[in-house]
């Protein structure tokens, strides 16, 4: 039986999250390919995660035996959420862009997981290989070739975090044009918004069965 690690999170509830609306798409589909499986869910925005301390940052380079009792209580927080990382078969972000960049909730969980000789920056990683599906959506688009390409941060800094420090296996989704429904002048846009919205989906639902039967091999 395999488990998979769902985070989100966007700020929007429910339907009104581009991202949530997809990363639900996936996991529906995941859980009804493999109904016996586990999913560990975390809404980083409804239930954020805490930021990184300097206790907590110390505390994974130093051993556990010489921890001081604040050193210990931040770090067993960081323990948790490495310890779903490294159960997990299959990781599931909802990664939304505000501000050209990640929501703050995500960044604190990854400064929560990334620790050095365990999980990163070492070849016996204890989560290389696993495969990672980042919903990232956006409001306009970021596209090579578009005026706004060069302020693309999420899926550039995801890369380098999740592939390149993690060492994990990474797709990205993309749902673009978010906010043409609701702003008039992007009115004109609305058919790329639902063109991109339904490959999103689409994109989601496949990948979850490629995923599930990857996992079950």
């Amino acid at each position: 039986m395999a488990t998979l690690l769902h985070l989100d999170s966007s700020v929007f509830p429910g339907p009104a999250s581009a991202s949530r609306a997809v990363t639900e798409t996936f996991r529906k589909t995941w859980e009804e390919q493999h109904p016996e499986g586990t999913v560990i869910y975390r809404d980083l925005s409804a239930n954020p995660v805490p930021h990184i301390t300097a206790d907590a940052h110390t505390a994974g380079f130093a051993d556990p035996a010489t921890h001081t009792p604040e050193q210990a209580a931040a770090f067993a927080e960081r323990a948790k959420l490495i310890e779903e990382l490294e159960r997990a078969d299959a990781v599931l972000i909802g990664a939304p862009m505000y501000n050209y960049s990640i929501p703050s909730t995500l960044k604190a969980w990854l400064d929560n997981v990334i620790l050095m000789g365990r999980t990163a920056m070492t070849e016996d990683s204890t989560v290389k290989g696993t495969p990672v599906t980042v919903v990232a959506s956006r409001g306009g688009s970021y596209a090579p070739g578009t005026p706004r390409e060069g302020y693309e941060y999420v899926r550039n800094y995801l890369e380098a975090v999740l592939a390149d420090t993690l060492a994990l296996d990474v797709h990205f989704i993309v749902p673009e044009l978010t906010m043409a429904p609701q702003n008039p002048a992007m009115s004109e846009l609305i058919p790329l918004f639902e063109t991109s919205r339904t490959k999103a989906h689409e994109d989601a639902a496949t990948k979850a069965k490629e995923l599930v039967e990857r996992v079950s091999a």
